[in-house]
């Protein structure tokens, strides 16, 4: 179904939630904004976003080493104060978010920090592709933006279906932990190594 940009903008207003994870539980709950709410409280994701704007110059670098030593990764997960990076529900987001990382291999952190050449090459290729199936132009431009969205979500971090929980995003599972220590926490750069293979890397 689709969900129209007003009730999208009042989820919003109302939970303090990210405009992706209003849509998503609008999507859910059928248009119900009232369970969109109940949706997004029980997930923990109401308020997180109201934090987004806040400076996060502390946290921590985690490490995961994977596959008997053959794949590891690094990455830079930040926080706002020392306090809640040293406490135990932090690092385990952190080590979570390493692990999650050296699974998925996402080639970046949000669709943000895809380069403008390469979501134009994509949705060339999208267009080519979806050209051939004989429909309206109007129709193949839903068509192409909907496969851009998998795109993202297939290799943007915070995008990408959680591996422990593929009903959420990495993005959900950050905000839950935003929510309960009550600060902002922003995933800065992570690099990912696979032996015989290129370094992946995000800054």
């Amino acid at each position: 179904m689709e969900i129209s940009t007003v009730a999208v903008k009042e989820l919003r207003q109302k939970t303090g939630a990210g405009v992706m994870d209003c849509k998503r539980a609008l999507l859910e709950c059928a248009g119900d904004i009232e369970e969109a709410i109940d949706f997004l409280r029980k997930r923990g994701l109401a308020g997180a976003a109201k934090k987004e704007d806040r400076i996060t110059a502390e946290g921590l670098i985690s490490s995961y080493i994977h596959a008997g030593g053959k794949i590891g990764v690094l990455a830079e997960v930040n926080c706002e104060t020392d306090f809640v990076a040293r406490t135990e529900d932090f690092q385990n987001l952190a080590k979570e978010i390493s692990m999650h990382i050296a699974a998925m291999n996402p080639l970046y952190i949000s669709r943000e920090d895809v380069p403008p050449e390469v979501v134009e090459r994509e949705k060339e290729i999208l267009r080519a592709e979806a050209a051939t199936s004989g429909k309206p132009e109007k129709v193949l431009e839903g068509i192409v933006g909907g496969r851009m969205e998998k795109f993202f979500g297939e290799n943007c971090l915070l995008e990408q279906a959680y591996i422990r929980d593929p009903e959420i995003t990495v993005r959900d599972l950050i905000s839950v932990v935003i929510a309960k220590l009550g600060e902002n926490i922003t995933v800065r750069r992570f690099a990912r190594y696979q032996l015989s293979e290129d370094l992946i890397e995000d800054n």
